[in-house]
């Protein structure tokens, strides 16, 4: 790996200060409402902040081009409530009780109230989109939508399948994160009415950004602790997810015809009969079996693509600071 590089998100939020400001203004109006549970819980996951990469991208990509930013705003808050509500619903999905370092929204305020404020942020959301009044973003953020709701279904469906392929690990993670990554930064490309080859590149840039990210989120599943992640550590051991650590670590058993490691992931992951010791008995073969280092390679592979995603935009600030973010999504801890 190469050597961790300066923390970009702090550069790019300072940067942008004021241009988040205002979108963060703009998302605490529209998510008012009279009915007081509805500002409360989505205030209670908003207040606690998260990295709001999503709207950041937005904000820098349209200031890649353009410092007229006022529609960047609307729309970065759009990125940010399409977010939220997904992880609402995530949380919910997953029966998680923890997100960003505290009770999850559903472990707080229920499950009901989870989905029901999420799909009022979906709401909100598309209200917004409708009143920047561009046809081709609203296509661009509704069909992000569309394809991370296909991808929390193909995750459901293959969740405790050992016979998971690297290859549809990959579209889940596609369509569950990258999607949200790719939108965001294409419609900056859009709204500054640039070509449709850089649209591309922003879309493409993006959506690899994307990739390395949640594969970096997937394998600090199994290397951080709970204060490091803001989540619960191991949750996607416990909820049977194929994910590239626990992939490479089957196919590794499966190649050496190991019994006692293919009835380890069987027992687990398969049936999920897991005991107090076995996360760290998973952690153990993950890292003996060198999967660690071969989700590590494959994140690397999505980071140089970003990378090269942005060869044809001319040299900027804001430019080497997606360069930066990329390379990034490896070297953070939560």
């Amino acid at each position: 790996m190469t050597t961790p590089p300066p923390n970009p998100l702090e550069d790019l939020s300072r940067l942008l200060a004021s241009d988040m400001a205002e979108t963060n203004k703009l998302i605490l109006e529209r998510m008012q409402s009279e009915i007081p549970l509805i500002p409360q819980l989505a205030g209670y996951l908003i207040a606690a902040g998260g990295k709001r990469i999503r709207p950041l991208m937005t904000l820098a990509s349209t200031r890649l081009f353009d410092n007229d930013t006022d529609r960047a705003y609307r729309l970065a808050a759009a990125v940010e409530f399409i977010h939220t509500a997904t992880l609402l619903h995530d949380d919910v999905v997953d029966e998680s009780n923890q997100r960003r370092g505290q009770a999850s929204a559903n472990a707080v305020f229920g499950n009901q109230s989870s989905v029901l404020v999420g799909d009022f942020l979906f709401s909100k959301s598309f209200e917004l989109m409708v009143e920047d009044g561009s046809i081709e973003v609203l296509g661009i953020l509704s069909k992000a939508s569309a394809i991370i709701a296909e991808g929390e279904v193909l995750q459901l469906s293959i969740q405790n399948s050992l016979e998971t392929t690297l290859n549809q690990y990959e579209r889940v993670i596609a369509a569950k994160t990258a999607a949200l990554f790719a939108a965001a930064c294409e419609i900056g490309a859009v709204i500054t009415d640039q070509s449709a080859p850089i649209q591309k590149s922003l879309h493409d840039y993006g959506h690899h950004v994307g990739m390395a990210f949640q594969i970096a989120d997937d394998i600090l599943d199994y290397q951080s602790s709970s204060e490091e992640l803001g989540k619960s550590i191991g949750d996607d051991f416990k909820e049977g997810k194929m994910t590239a650590p626990v992939i490479f670590a089957l196919e590794s058993a499966q190649k050496s015809s190991s019994k006692e490691e293919l009835d380890f992931w069987a027992r687990t992951i398969g049936n999920k009969d897991i005991t107090d010791n076995d996360l760290k008995q998973a952690q153990s073969l993950i890292k003996k079996t060198g999967s660690d280092t071969k989700t590590i390679k494959l994140a690397e592979n999505h980071i140089q693509k970003a990378h090269n995603a942005l060869e044809i935009l001319e040299e900027s600030h804001i430019k080497s600071l997606f360069l930066d973010l990329a390379n990034y999504t490896l070297h953070r801890k939560n």
